[in-house]
């Protein structure tokens, strides 16, 4: 299999999947467009092999095992047909990407079928056991593995000055996580999850029973808490665009421009993550994703 190639079925997986992303990776230069394809893709590949709910935790577990055996092995120099190893190979490359953070990004993805998690705590609801997160401290440390550390590739491929970037980008992956966690308490609660910290319940009177009664008006004073911390740090982002090459700008700034509009329609609707999942309407993507090329033809030009 080619590079080529191998990058043609990466991309056809985050065009499929990506849903948010995949719109900043148009504003890219196709090198890099490509790169953010191969990354995505493989974290696609290692969150369906952790949610396949058709095999046993033990069995996805032995799946996960199994797989990593093979990217690293691939990594290593051995022969693969494997499309994702392929590009990731050629992007890992390109832009110096070390193979510690996509470590780390593996072990986000798979704190779900761990046997133990830090800062994790078993309770049981109605008969069923619920996964809880014990501090905000304890859901940042997990945000940090499953959003942070891809904002830290990213940049990667993105191009950057400066060590505050770094910082700035963690932070925004964070942001980008938490407002993700609001959108999908309903579903994730469903599956005996509650990311909603127990110190922040317990801080508003709740209880993590709470979580799962679908009752919005309830659950509020935790949701607009969480929401203001994640508008906080969304201005990490303003700072860090600037510090990013010109022709990755537009990119970054289409991502969080999303990201913010998500966190204000579930603001706008008053909390109700329950009656429907709430999203970003594909129209108005794309109208940000307009904005976002007109930033890259600008920046083009700047540049010359």
């Amino acid at each position: 299999m080619s590079v080529e190639q191998a990058y043609t079925q990466c991309r056809a997986i985050a065009k499929r999947e990506a849903k948010n992303f995949y719109y900043s990776f148009v504003a890219l230069p196709p090198h890099k467009s490509n790169a953010m394809c191969a990354v995505y893709a493989f974290m696609r590949k290692a969150d369906d092999l952790a949610d396949d709910e058709s095999l046993s935790i033990p069995e996805r577990r032995q799946q996960m095992a199994h797989w990593l055996d093979d990217w690293r092995h691939a990594r290593a120099g051995a022969p693969t047909d494997d499309a994702i190893f392929v590009a990731l190979n050629d992007a890992q490359r390109r832009f110096q990407i070390p193979d510690h953070l996509l470590e780390k990004l593996v072990q986000g993805t798979t704190l779900d079928i761990q046997e133990t998690k830090p800062g994790v705590r078993i309770l049981e609801i109605d008969g069923e056991p619920y996964e809880v997160y014990e501090s905000i401290e304890a859901l940042y440390d997990y945000c940090y593995l499953v959003a942070s550390v891809v904002g830290l590739v990213c940049i990667r491929i993105f191009g950057y000055r400066g060590a505050e970037a770094e910082k700035l980008a963690e932070e925004t992956g964070l942001a980008f996580q938490v407002t993700n966690i609001l959108r999908d308490v309903k579903e994730d609660g469903e599956r005996g999850r509650i990311y909603l910290p127990l110190d922040e319940l317990q801080a508003a009177g709740l209880a993590p029973a709470d979580v799962v009664q679908d009752d919005p008006q309830r659950l509020r004073p935790v949701l607009q808490s969480l929401a203001a911390k994640a508008k906080a740090m969304y201005l990490a982002s303003d700072h860090l665009i600037p510090m990013l090459d010109r022709d990755s700008r537009a990119a970054m700034w289409v991502l969080a421009k999303i990201y913010r509009m998500l966190l204000e329609r579930i603001e706008s609707m008053e909390f109700d993550v329950f009656s429907e999942r709430v999203s970003v309407p594909t129209a108005t993507k794309l109208r940000v994703l307009g904005q976002g090329m007109v930033m890259t033809l600008w920046n083009r030009v700047a540049a010359r």
